[in-house]
């Protein structure tokens, strides 16, 4: 059980790495961001942010449910 632990840890590492690499190239280049996908898709800006706060949201919440919470439940059962 303890090489489940520490495979859910860095997967949980890796993930909210991800969610991060996510937020600061949104962050440094949404403006060329907006217009490539302005090239393939309707969208104003509100939704174009609207579109990245959600999904960032819901990758969070599925990383933490399916990589944090089981390796808290394995600290515990393991102990």
């Amino acid at each position: 059980m303890g090489e489940w632990k520490e495979v859910l840890l860095w997967c949980w590492i890796v993930n909210y790495g991800v969610l991060l690499l996510w937020f600061v190239v949104l962050t440094a280049f949404r403006e060329r961001l907006y217009n490539l996908h302005g090239r393939w898709f309707p969208l104003s800006r509100e939704s174009f942010d609207q579109m990245h706060y959600m999904s960032m949201a819901i990758y969070k919440v599925i990383v933490i449910v399916f990589f944090l919470v089981p390796w808290i439940v394995l600290e515990f059962v393991i102990r």
